[in-house]
């Protein structure tokens, strides 16, 4: 390791000001590495979203530091007992670790590691989880023992590249095809009195998600989540933007959302888009998706391109935003391993 550097915890709601100076430059040397073609949030905003302390979700961060500069990065995450997700996901821990590209190979990485499962000992989590997509991380995840559990890929669909004729048939022809489905979009919260039915069949809709191999617990959406996620919106002044449609009995069968803030303006983030399995097979996809695009063009004309992500698995989905004109981007793993397996390898290293 580089000299006796040894990680270090951080709290952000108590953190001073030179731990935000080198923190924010630390991010835009990962941004710029990791992700140069993404727009940074603004120092601002990052740091009201770092010191919010979730109601659900337990974050920690570790730094190793010298210099004044900062040359690795932990950040660890799990449910909280108040989360609805608890039961079922409380075996679970989430690790984000980064390095300076000039400072690997030096044990940093690994000295995060005894950190993390002291954390998982002390909140009584078995899996750890890892996302990566860069080729140091994977090759870190190969000397972990970590193996990969879920291969997702981020789609991009160029604005001026949309076909939007072939938009507004898709629109057309899912009106046809369903005649007695409704189409409602909501631009900002859904009203409040919606909250709880609308949580209960997104959840439905989230859990038919291909998570392939990845060790998973339910997704369960509250309208106390609902309330927390759309105050974190608020923070950087984000809107979502909702499209559903709803049988004639009430039930949504289809959602897809995206959302929009200033410090990205050209840059929309297409969220989760399902159909319910039973309504599947009549185009709804393809209808709530044209929808919600032709809605941007009223909108967001400054939009340049679209993202979005999906299980490599995820077949259907991907089948329709390839039609849309979306092209693979990048490729993501979620990696996992047992904490006595990682207990384990470190007691033996």
């Amino acid at each position: 390791m580089v000299g006796e550097l040894i990680p270090s915890s951080v709290d952000p709601a108590t953190a001073g000001v030179d731990f935000w100076r080198r923190y924010h430059k630390f991010r835009r040397v990962r941004q710029k590495e990791s992700r140069p073609d993404d727009p940074l949030r603004d120092d601002a905003d990052e740091e009201a979203h770092m010191k919010r302390v979730s109601p659900f979700q337990e974050t920690v961060y570790y730094e190793v530091f010298r210099d004044g500069e900062i040359l690795g990065l932990l950040q660890g995450s799990s449910v909280k007992p108040a989360s609805p997700e608890y039961v079922s996901n409380r075996h679970l821990y989430e690790a984000d670790i980064f390095v300076r590209s000039e400072f690997r190979r030096r044990g940093i990485a690994s000295s995060f590691l005894p950190v993390v499962v002291e954390l998982m000992d002390r909140r009584g989590c078995t899996t750890l989880g890892f996302w990566v997509e860069e080729d140091s991380g994977h090759e870190f995840m190969k000397w972990v023992g970590a193996e990969s559990k879920l291969t997702a890929i981020e789609s991009r669909l160029m604005f001026s590249e949309i076909e939007w004729q072939e938009m507004e048939r898709w629109a057309a022809e899912g009106a046809r095809r369903s005649p007695d489905t409704t189409l409602e979009i909501i631009d900002g919260p859904l009203p409040e009195d919606e909250w709880q039915a609308f949580s209960s069949q997104l959840s439905a809709m989230l859990n038919t998600m291909p998570f392939e191999d990845l060790d998973h617990g339910e997704i369960v959406v509250t309208p106390e989540k609902m309330r927390d996620f759309y105050e974190r919106l608020e923070l950087s002044g984000e809107v979502q933007h909702t499209v559903v449609t709803r049988e004639p009995d009430g039930t949504i069968s289809g959602i897809t959302d995206i959302t929009w803030a200033p410090y990205r303006s050209a840059f929309i983030e297409q969220r989760f888009t399902g159909v319910r399995p039973e309504a599947r097979g009549r185009g709804l996809g393809k209808w709530i998706k044209a929808a919600m695009l032709l809605h941007i063009r009223d909108l967001y004309p400054g939009t340049r391109w679209i993202a979005t992500g999906n299980a490599r698995s995820n077949a259907p989905m991907l089948k329709i935003n390839r039609a849309l004109g979306f092209k693979p981007y990048r490729t993501g793993n979620e990696y996992q391993i047992i904490r006595d397996r990682l207990g384990g390898s470190l007691t033996a290293g």
